[in-house]
């Protein structure tokens, strides 16, 4: 039976470090209160001039190194993004035509901040029915370009950056051992997307947007929306929260992540958490504090890692992967 096993991860932060003390100095905000909220102390933001697909090629390029690849033996990328760098093409084209993969498809996904886990899908869906062998799955945004600056309570929020994982067609068993994406789980309902969303785009009179998020309905909605689909994985696979070695959430608002965790009895412990650092970079979350929890030790080959992820839609998914 045929599995997508992730060979290799790569993370990648603009330079632009911006504290929550920076952050003081414009908006009607403190530390105390930014951290209090959200447990966000700083976050990244992309310099002029810099794009979605910069980040993304960044990060694709450090999955393929870590992987032992190289652009050429890649048949398909798949970025997850909801600040592409025009409304086509396709900003996941230009980071083909960046890494030299000249044959295969590569095309965008927007699902927000369950981007990556959306992508991540799909492409271990290509692979499993044989029309992919190597793939490059990428999350990655520049939120501070549609921050309104005048709300003070969702500014503060957000970040950018990139992250990116590196799948490849092998041959396993068939059952829990193996090593690889074990099952993707996806849902949305549109009935919420006035909760969090950007008000203009490309067909709307409004051509460029902000952000505006209903904070207090959103954690709500969040924290049970994520543990029932946390819920539908572990039972979908025969395992219990305690058959998980780590959990690695959407780093959205530390508040969520305390909030499901204790809702599914999982330790603390084993989350990994990166929002304090990176803020919410949506989409780039996940393989973001992935990439972060591999390259210090934390997650082994053989671990068995639940992936999940909620956003604007709303859309909300779970993967488990074993390392």
């Amino acid at each position: 039976m045929r599995r997508s096993v992730l060979v290799g991860c790569g993370s990648y932060l603009p330079d632009r470090l911006v504290t929550n003390f920076d952050l003081e100095k414009i908006l009607d905000t403190s530390n105390d209160w930014i951290v209090e909220r959200s447990g966000i102390h700083q976050r990244y933001f992309a310099a002029e001039g810099q794009l979605t697909s910069d980040l993304a090629t960044h990060a694709a390029e450090r999955a393929l190194h870590a992987a032992g690849l190289r652009g050429g033996d890649v048949d398909l990328v798949v970025l997850a993004t909801a600040t592409p760098d025009q409304t086509f093409p396709a900003t996941a084209t230009k980071v083909q035509a960046r890494l030299g993969m000249t044959r295969g498809a590569a095309f965008d996904i927007q699902a927000v901040c369950s981007g990556f886990i959306y992508a991540l899908a799909v492409a271990n869906n290509f692979i499993r029915t044989g029309q992919a062998d190597v793939a490059v799955v990428i999350g990655a945004e520049t939120f501070s370009r549609i921050l309104d600056w005048q709300d003070r309570t969702t500014a503060v929020l957000f970040g950018d950056g990139a992250g990116a994982v590196v799948l490849k067609g092998v041959k396993g068993h068939g059952d829990i051992s193996d090593r690889g994406v074990l099952s993707t789980h996806l849902h949305s309902d549109g009935r919420h997307g006035h909760l969090l969303y950007v008000d203009g785009g490309p067909s709307s009179s409004k051509q460029v947007g902000h952000l505006r998020m209903s904070g207090r309905e959103v954690f709500r909605h969040a924290v049970v929306n994520l543990a029932e689909v946390v819920t539908e994985t572990l039972t979908a696979n025969g395992l219990t929260a305690a058959d998980i070695d780590w959990v690695v959430p959407h780093q959205a608002n530390r508040r969520i992540l305390d909030g499901t965790a204790k809702k599914l009895g999982i330790d603390p412990a084993k989350m990994v958490v990166t929002v304090d650092q990176h803020a919410n970079t949506s989409a780039a979350s996940v393989p973001l504090a992935l990439t972060a929890a591999v390259r210090d030790g934390r997650i082994k080959t053989g671990d068995l890692v639940l992936l999940e992820a909620m956003g604007g839609g709303f859309t909300w998914g779970a993967g488990l992967v074993r390392m």
